[in-house]
C-alpha cells in the first residue's frame, strides 16, 4: 500500500513539473512577443501629426500605436528598423483621385508665407509590374506631397519614383500641378523635373515597348532622401543618394511662370488629352495647403484609351487585393527617417 501511494506521488509530481514547465515556456513566449512588438510611432515619433488613409479604405486619425497589416507596419531588415507603405493598384480611393494610396496627411495645413519642412529617407521596394508603357503614369508611385485643400486643391508637389518592368534603374522626378486660373480646373497639367533618371514624359512607344532605360536612375531598394523646405512661399527641394549627384531646386509657389505659354514639354505630353490651361499669376499664394507621405500608388485600372497620361491600365484582378499583391499589382514603400516642422531660413 505504502510503494502504491507513493508512485502515485511520483507521477503527480512529474505530472505537475512538466504542466509548470509547459505554462512557464508559454508565459516566456507571451512577453517575447510583447516585447518584440513595434508600431509604425515606436520607429518614426512624429505620428501625432498626421492621419492617415490605407488602400483598402481603412483610415485613422490617432497613428500612436496604430498598425494595419498588409498596408501599414514595420519590418526589421540588417538591424534597420523601416515604415512600410504598401497599397494595391485597386482599392479604396479618395475623394479627389482614382488612386489607391497608403499615404499620410498632415493634420496642419499653413499657406506657403507660412510654409513647412518635410524630410524623409526612404527606398521604394516594388512598383507595380502591370500597366500600359505609352501611359505616363503607369509603374509609379508618389513618396511625397504638397497638397492643396483650398480652391482647386491641386498639388504643388508631388515626388515620385517610376521604373519601367526589365529595367535594373528607375527614376526619380517631381512635378508641378499648376493652379488653373478660374473656375474651370479641367485643364490642368503637371510640369514634371528629372532628379536621377528621366521626367515623367519619358514614356514607350508603344504599350508593351518599354524606352531605353535611363542613366544614372535609382533601383529598387537603393535607398535616397528628399528634403522639402518652403520658406516664405519659396519651395526649396534636395535630393541626395549614395553614389548619386546631390540635387537641389527652387521653385515660387507664389508667383506663376505658367501664365502666357504652354512648355513644350506639356504640348507634347498631354496632347492627346487637350489640356491646355494656364496658371493664375499668383500660384498658390493665400491657399492652405498641407504635406503628405507614404506610398500613393499611380497606376489604376481605367482605360488608356481615355487618358494616355494618367489611366495605366494595369492590371487590378476585379479589386481582389490578395490577388493583386500575389501577382506584382501594387506598390511598396519603406521609409527609416523622417521629419515634419517649422520651414529653416535660406540664408542667400
Amino acid at each position: 500500500m505504502k510503494k502504491l501511494i507513493f508512485s502515485l506521488l511520483t507521477v503527480l509530481t512529474i505530472v505537475s513539473c512538466k504542466d509548470n514547465s509547459k505554462a512557464t515556456e508559454n508565459t516566456e513566449k507571451v512577453v517575447k512577443t510583447e516585447e518584440t512588438t513595434k508600431y509604425p510611432s515606436d520607429v518614426l515619433p512624429f505620428f501625432d501629426q498626421w492621419r492617415i488613409l490605407c488602400g483598402d479604405g481603412t483610415k485613422a486619425e490617432d497613428l500612436v500605436n496604430f498598425e494595419h497589416k498588409g498596408f501599414f507596419y514595420v519590418e526589421h531588415e540588417n538591424d534597420t528598423d523601416w515604415v512600410v507603405y504598401k497599397t494595391p493598384n485597386s482599392g479604396i480611393t479618395s475623394r479627389t483621385s482614382k488612386n489607391t494610396r497608403t499615404e499620410m496627411g498632415q493634420k496642419k495645413h499653413w499657406k506657403p508665407m507660412e510654409g513647412g519642412k518635410l524630410t524623409g529617407t526612404l527606398k521604394v521596394q516594388h512598383v507595380s509590374t502591370t500597366g500600359d508603357a505609352r501611359v505616363a503614369a503607369s509603374y509609379s508611385v508618389v513618396v511625397g506631397q504638397i497638397h492643396g485643400t483650398e480652391g482647386h486643391e491641386n498639388e504643388p508637389l508631388k515626388i515620385f519614383y517610376k521604373k519601367f518592368p526589365g529595367h535594373k534603374n528607375g527614376s526619380v522626378f517631381w512635378n508641378y500641378e499648376i493652379n488653373t486660373a478660374g473656375e474651370d480646373n479641367s485643364s490642368r497639367w503637371d510640369f514634371s523635373t528629372a532628379v536621377w533618371g528621366n521626367d515623367m514624359s519619358v514614356v514607350g512607344p508603344s504599350s508593351d515597348t518599354y524606352p531605353e532605360e535611363p542613366e544614372g536612375g535609382i533601383a529598387l531598394g537603393e535607398e535616397f532622401s528628399y528634403e522639402v523646405n518652403v520658406y516664405k512661399g519659396i519651395m526649396y527641394l534636395t535630393f541626395k543618394s549614395d553614389g548619386h549627384e546631390t540635387k537641389i531646386f527652387t521653385k515660387n509657389l507664389m508667383k506663376s511662370e505658367f501664365t502666357t505659354e504652354l512648355p513644350q514639354q506639356i504640348k507634347t505630353l498631354y496632347a492627346s488629352i487637350g489640356r491646355d490651361g494656364l496658371e493664375r499669376e499668383s500660384g498658390y499664394a493665400g491657399e492652405l495647403q498641407n504635406f503628405k507621405q507614404g506610398a500613393y500608388n499611380q497606376t489604376n485600372g481605367k482605360n488608356p484609351e481615355d487618358n494616355l497620361v494618367w489611366y495605366t491600365g494595369s492590371e487590378t484582378y476585379n479589386g481582389d487585393i490578395e490577388k493583386q499583391y500575389a501577382n506584382g499589382c501594387y506598390t511598396e514603400v519603406w521609409f527609416r527617417e523622417s521629419s515634419i516642422g517649422a520651414a529653416t531660413a535660406i540664408n542667400n
